[in-house]
């Protein structure tokens, strides 16, 4: 059985859908423990116990330690099916942190699982739903992985109700380095690769966005949508972002930007103007590709447990985030593969063998 101390460095629920992720995997018992430990309310969320619940119902597993504020877990998988999964996370909690706890296992499905998932899709603190799908989707297509994503509905905090469906199909999975282009590299005066590789990130990229309200005046996401456009514009960025408006069970906004491997978010607040807004996520996504780095921050995190079931894959990073280097030292504790991280001006590579 391996032992994983949940209060390692990043401390929050990664470590646990990371672990529950790979212990699936490879078959291995675990126990966490320390699970949040350092965080306001330690223990297990409403939001964690789903996505716990479902890993269990896909694996067959034997579990223990599911309830409210549990700080220690134990998983004991069995063989990973395939299969039609309805789930209802009861709150606002993400829907896309659920499908992190799952998604790594799913290549090694004996079948297709399909799954239905009511919850949040656009909340804080985790990728937005347009995020998963135009961003992480797309670079885990590289490693030949068979995954897709519909957004059904929007959930937003505090009310939830977004509904997605997702279909998952076995398949093998191959390793990627994921480059820039010469042209992204004189751009952003940093090199991740010289050689054009299929996949590759080009920054000239145009910009794509999708700006969204629901219940709100449909002015709040055309002001989102512009004064992203216009801070892109004046950082020398075109854009087209897509603007919708809604009316759905839940009351919120939000606005999601991304160009290749790279991306930036924002949700609407109250008493936040929709102008600032929109600043915020094209302030996140400019920095990502000024840094002429090959993946953003948030996706180099995500693709640490994919990197070492596929092998032989690598990215440039303009920052090697606490989530990363956590998700890192879980994978390590599994898999028989040791990360190698160098630091060179301006940027991180990772890479695995």
């Amino acid at each position: 059985m391996i032992e994983i101390d949940g209060s390692y460095g990043e401390g929050g629920g990664q470590v646990v859908r990371t672990a529950v992720a790979l212990s699936a995997v490879t078959g291995e018992e675990i126990k966490v423990t320390n699970i949040r430990k350092n965080r306001p309310n330690p223990g297990l969320k409403q939001q964690h116990l789903k996505a716990l619940e479902t890993a269990a119902s896909i694996c067959g597993a034997r579990v223990s330690g599911l309830s409210p504020g549990s700080t220690e877990l134990f998983f004991a998988p069995v063989e990973i099916k395939g299969g039609k999964y309805n789930i209802d996370i009861g709150t606002a909690g993400s829907i896309t942190l659920l499908l992190q706890c799952i998604m790594p296992s799913l290549p090694f499905a004996k079948e297709k699982v399909e799954l239905t998932i009511r919850g949040g899709t656009d909340v804080a603190w985790s990728p937005t739903i347009d995020y998963l799908q135009h961003v992480t989707l797309r670079a885990l297509d590289q490693f030949g992985y068979a995954g897709s994503v519909t957004l059904e509905e929007r959930g937003y905090y505090p009310r939830g109700g977004g509904k997605v469906s997702a279909i998952f199909e076995p398949c093998k999975l191959h390793g990627f380095h994921f480059r820039v282009t010469e042209e992204n590299k004189r751009s952003g005066e940093k090199l991740a690769g010289k050689e054009s590789l299929k996949g590759e990130q080009s920054q000239k990229e145009k910009i794509m966005g999708i700006s969204h309200a629901s219940n709100l005046p449909a002015h709040v996401p055309s002001r989102q949508a512009e004064a992203a456009r216009s801070l892109l514009l004046e950082a020398g960025y075109t854009s087209r972002i897509d603007i919708k408006s809604c009316e759905f069970f839940s009351t919120g906004s939000g606005i999601t930007l991304w160009s290749g491997y790279c991306g930036g978010s924002a949700l609407g607040e109250k008493g936040l103007p929709a102008e600032k807004v929109g600043r915020r996520a094209a302030e996140e996504v400019i920095a990502e590709l000024k840094a002429g780095t090959a993946v953003d921050i948030h996706l180099a995190d995500q693709l640490i447990p994919y990197m070492a079931l596929a092998g032989n894959s690598s990215y440039t990073v303009r920052e090697l985030t606490l989530h990363a280097a956590t998700n890192i030292w879980v994978t390590e504790q599994f898999l028989d593969v040791k990360f190698k991280i160098e630091e060179e001006k301006g940027f991180f590579k990772v890479s695995v063998d």
